[in-house]
């Protein structure tokens, strides 16, 4: 293999096929894997992989490049889709997409294209990294930094990014006038393995029908029921079916009794944290003590300043629905330091 030989994770959306093209481009010998991640119907509903993997292999076919199918669904059940159940179980929400480029994309397919000969791996990720540090994405819309704030130093210096500086109207533009034929294809919705399943139908494939409990509101009066307490995650407004009026949302949940708990204030204190702990840290690069840093408390939710000690974590002002099971990125500015797991 030359040094310059790079798999590229091929999921068969146009983010990934236009970076196959543009890595071809750049004087790298490609070689396109599809990561056969999860192939189950849900729910009633066929699962997309046939579809995803057909895409890819046209867009192989059109770069004159080589697609591999890399079969982790062992893997993937075992690292990502347990840790996901069983935090759901416990009462957490948590987020799998993390899980998986920390212990499948990241690891799993760094190791095994490395072992093949492979001098690099990339993705379709919106993220820019550089000496082994990771950047958010030009793209501020798109920017998945949130999402790779678990993958080691050592992985990110072999991981490119050809299209961390791009915006996503310029990615189809681009597709399109390279000929890729997923130039239009919309973006995956969903977790990361359900597709166009909602995660509550998952979890009641997964976990069957759970006992249902009281909803119990702010003034300590239970005003209906709910179908399983690990459905319901800190914020939720719809799904309750509570009626008209103001309308509710969930500020806690009790495991033990079973008991959901709901309020029509929004300026109710169960719903509003400016002190978080954080589990299982893990740092990319670890801050200097006292710096000034920013947090993001779940994807897409806009940057707060923060202080950082140890494993808590003091924000400039409190912040609504932070939820137990989702993570706390660290970030420097446009640089993700790390983060945790929000307690």
């Amino acid at each position: 293999m030359s040094e310059k030989t790079v798999y590229i994770g091929m999921s068969g959306g146009v983010d990934s096929s236009l970076s196959a093209a543009l890595l071809k481009e750049q004087g790298y010998i490609p070689v396109g894997v599809f990561m056969k991640n999860w192939t189950a119907d849900i729910a009633g509903m066929s699962c997309s992989w046939r579809e995803d993997y057909q895409d890819a292999k046209r867009v192989a076919s059109k770069l004159g490049i080589e697609l591999r199918v890399y079969d982790f669904q062992k893997q993937y059940r075992e690292k990502v889709v347990d840790y996901m159940v069983e935090g759901y179980r416990a009462g957490r929400t948590p987020n799998p997409d993390i899980v998986c480029n920390q212990e499948v994309k990241f690891k799993l397919f760094l190791e095994t294209a490395l072992s093949e000969g492979a001098t690099y791996i990339s993705t379709g990720h919106y993220v820019r990294s550089t000496a082994g540090r990771l950047y958010m994405g030009t793209d501020t819309n798109k920017d998945q930094s949130y999402f790779l704030y678990r993958v080691s130093k050592q992985a990110l210096q072999k991981s490119l990014f050809p299209i961390g500086s791009l915006v996503k109207s310029q990615v189809r533009e681009m597709a399109k006038d390279r000929g890729l034929s997923t130039a239009d294809k919309k973006d995956s919705q969903g977790i990361c393995f359900v597709g166009k399943v909602g995660i509550k139908e998952f979890l009641l494939q997964e976990l069957g029908t759970q006992p249902h409990g009281p909803i119990v509101d702010q003034n300590g009066k239970e005003i209906g029921k709910h179908d399983g307490a690990l459905f319901y995650t800190i914020g939720q407004r719809h799904g309750l079916q509570l009626g008209g009026g103001l309308p509710y949302y969930v500020v806690d949940k009790n495991m033990d009794t079973n008991t959901v708990y709901v309020s029509q204030l929004l300026d109710d204190e169960r719903m509003w944290r400016s002190n978080l702990s954080l589990a299982d840290i893990h740092w990319i690069r670890e801050p200097h003590k006292n710096q000034k840093l920013s947090i993001r408390t779940r994807y897409r939710a806009p940057l707060i300043d923060a202080r950082v000690d140890g494993n808590t974590v003091q924000l400039a002002f409190p912040v609504r629905a932070i939820t137990a099971g989702q993570s706390a990125v660290i970030y420097d500015r446009d640089e993700v330091l790390g983060g945790g797991i929000i307690q």
